[in-house]
């Protein structure tokens, strides 16, 4: 490790090296082009030919974006042994940056072939891009362990701020002025995530390079001799990631029900249509919870900006115009929507909540992690499970009054809003979470397939949804909504007691890593 690490903590933003803060832009805007298309795929694809759609079948449809939910986890295990063997962290997140921008701007085309290669390049940059950026981070905390996951639990904020705006803004021009808009809005904010990164990669030092191209840079402190493990100690920590793994799919095979099976509650059994001092209410709450995450996120830039501006203008530059646009869409979607005589709140409104909440209580956790309460890795993936299965008590709960085949229903907001809080809670003790203890527990060397592997795992989960969230129709047909939600009640809460009993073996297996 060189020194060149400790001085990295030299300019810190709210505690932590102001390099985390690159890195979470970086990755605010990626995540805003992925959710931004994500929301919009679907519905573009099943839309009628004369509302801009391709009139497919919801099966093909749904055929499509499974596949491409599950490749873009896959793809990781190659970007990450890809890095590690060759790239470096920092070329492979630049390098995939790009590849993503260009499959953005493939897509704004209206034509099959041109749908494929953007989906094709999407898949293949975020294989780069999304394992090196976690392992960069990685990196950059080898000297203080102790903060991992509090700054694991930062940089998810920056993964959900972008979610969070993309889901808002690119569905909502998507869906009123052109599907392809919406897609192009999506690539302008990768390209700008892209080129912040890349004009202020100086910041991480030696950091995210490969052994190479470290030896073409003067280094001026040798490394400190690095710990070493025997191999049944490293044996065993790679144990403890796959049991961790293991339980990261049961938890996404339930949590991605919100693409599926909880956006069709919205659609089809939810009363979203509000009319005089509710819809008012309405419009109030939304303008409350898009300004107000905006405005927390902005405060974090104006403070990077602080620490950074004089060495790293044209970066923070390119930083500063995205979120001049990001709020001028913002003011003129809401001047639009308070307009408006009437007040349906769309189905995928809903999916924003999961980010705002993580925005609201990221900060929270990540204090949490970082005190005298911070609880084993098996307690966090215990409760985490726990809350995810309470979430979908809420639904099964509110659901009860839906007769047995019931197609259509108006039950309350109120069963969906305590849904996503409790599944937003749960998420939190675990996913981030999850990323630094494979961190932690697995060698430098190995950092960037390991990241890959556990990405994979994480697909295995999104196809297990995609599979379980088709049988809505036939289980409902069959018994009830209530039994269908029940389902993803049960599994995660009994999934989430046996991994808190195994607690004591676990922390046997990790040999002191905490």
């Amino acid at each position: 490790m060189t020194s060149n690490n400790n001085d990295f903590f030299k300019d810190n933003v709210l505690g932590h090296p102001a390099g985390l803060f690159v890195l979470f832009f970086t990755e605010m805007w990626e995540r805003f082009s992925y959710y931004g298309m994500r929301a919009l795929l679907v519905i573009f694809l099943t839309s009628a030919i004369i509302d801009g759609g391709w009139a497919w079948s919801r099966k093909e449809a749904m055929s499509l974006y499974g596949t491409y939910t599950m490749l873009v986890y896959f793809t990781p295990v190659i970007g990450g042994y890809l890095a590690d063997k060759l790239l470096g962290y920092r070329w492979a997140v630049a390098i995939g940056a790009l590849i993503m921008t260009a499959g953005h701007a493939a897509m704004t085309f209206d034509t099959p072939t041109s749908l494929y290669i953007g989906i094709g390049c999407l898949i293949a940059g975020n294989g780069l891009f999304k394992p090196n950026m976690t392992s960069i981070i990685s990196e950059m905390y080898d000297d203080h362990p102790e903060k991992k996951d509090g700054a694991f639990t930062i940089y998810y904020m920056g993964v959900n701020a972008g979610a969070f705006l993309g889901i808002l803004l690119c569905g909502y021009i998507g869906e009123t002025y052109g599907f392809h808009w919406g897609f192009g809005l999506a690539g302008i904010f990768m390209f700008l995530g892209m080129l912040q990164f890349w004009f202020a990669k100086n910041i991480f030092g030696h950091i995210g390079l490969s052994k190479k191209q470290q030896g073409r840079l003067p280094i001026k402190n040798s490394p400190e001799t690095t710990e070493e493990i025997s191999p049944k100690v490293q044996r065993d920590r790679y144990i403890v990631v796959g049991i961790l793994a293991f339980f990261t799919v049961f938890f996404w095979a339930a949590f991605e029900q919100a693409g599926g099976s909880m956006t069709i509650f919205a659609k089809d059994y939810t009363n979203r249509l509000l009319e005089g001092t509710a819809a008012t209410i309405f419009r109030i709450t939304n303008t409350l919870i898009t300004i107000v995450p905006l405005a927390i996120i902005t405060y974090v830039l104006v403070l990077l900006f602080k620490k950074t501006f004089k060495k790293y203008a044209l970066a923070n530059l390119f930083l500063a115009s995205s979120f001049a646009v990001i709020w001028g869409i913002v003011l003129w979607m809401l001047k639009s929507q308070f307009n408006e005589s009437s007040t349906e709140i769309p189905a995928s409104w809903f999916g924003i909540l999961n980010s705002f909440f993580i925005i609201a209580f990221a900060p929270l956790f990540s204090k949490i992690w970082e005190s005298k309460f911070n609880p084993p890795a098996s307690v966090k993936f215990g409760v985490g499970l726990i809350l995810l299965g309470l979430g979908f008590g809420v639904l099964a709960y509110g659901s009860t009054s839906i007769p047995s085949g019931a197609e259509t229903a108006s039950v309350s907001v109120i069963w969906l809003v305590l849904a996503y809080l409790l599944h937003t809670l749960g998420e939190l003790t675990l996913s981030p979470v999850g990323l630094s203890y494979v961190s932690k527990l697995v060698p430098a060397t190995k950092i960037g397939l390991m990241f890959g592997l556990w990405y994979v795992a994480i697909g295995m989960g999104n196809k297990i949804a995609g599979s379980m969230g088709g049988m809505i129709d036939q289980i409902t047909s069959d018994y009830s909504l209530t039994t269908f939600f029940l389902i993803f009640t049960l599994v995660p809460i009994v999934a989430g007691l046996m991994i808190i009993a195994l607690t004591k073996i676990i922390k046997s297996l990790m040999h002191g890593v905490y």
